[in-house]
């Protein structure tokens, strides 16, 4: 059973930044496109940013644009999320996900389409 755990959350204030890992063990690291994903308090859990497996695309949710980073290491079994200029509406707790593709360049954008889960990283984004 593959495993996912993501680390890096925490307390910060509005405008600093924070990297969020993923570890993917027990799986084909390589195999797996990977998605972020968050769900604030009273609100559904939304997309956050989608990479391929080779890691030459990535999607962003629109308001973290600009922001947020997404990228893979594939020799470390890791998928980062830099998240710069953090405001308060970024409060959330950030879950990693993991889907199986044959396609090196494909990526998902639903939460439906991915097959593995973390547990989730607390971000906290004092005003």
């Amino acid at each position: 059973q593959v495993q996912i755990v993501e680390s890096g959350g925490g307390l910060v204030q509005a405008g600093e930044s924070l990297r969020l890992s993923c570890a993917v063990s027990r799986g084909t690291f390589n195999m797996y496109a990977m998605g972020w994903f968050r769900q604030a308090p009273g609100k559904e859990r939304e997309f956050v940013a989608a990479i391929s497996r080779s890691g030459e695309i990535r999607k962003y949710l629109d308001s973290v644009k600009g922001r947020f980073t997404v990228s893979r290491d594939n020799a470390e079994n890791t998928v980062y999320l830099q998240m710069n200029s953090l405001t308060p509406e970024d409060t959330a707790v950030y879950y990693c996900s993991a889907k199986n593709t044959a396609s090196l360049r494909s990526y998902y954008l639903t939460d439906q389409q991915y097959y593995y889960w973390g547990q989730g990283t607390q971000v906290t984004v004092s005003s």
